[in-house]
């Protein structure tokens, strides 16, 4: 099993994804919290983001590209 982790959104949109699911984080937010979990999820997810791209130096979504993941 594999982990949920907000780096793998940064790879999969740096690799020519327009879209990433991000299934069970929600559904682990739902169960733990109903909709005020899912809520906390996806800020949690979007927190985590967002320092990705600080990270690897992206100040929006056009500057993520494919030399992130191939260096």
């Amino acid at each position: 099993m594999v982990a949920f982790s907000h780096d793998i959104v940064l790879k999969a949109l740096a690799l020519g994804a327009t879209a990433v699911q991000v299934g069970r984080p929600v559904l682990w937010g739902l169960a733990a919290g109903g909709q005020a979990g899912v809520e906390t999820a996806l800020d949690l997810l979007r927190q985590e983001f967002d320092l990705s791209m600080a990270l690897a130096g992206c100040s929006n979504l056009k500057t993520i590209t494919r030399g992130l993941v191939t260096g």
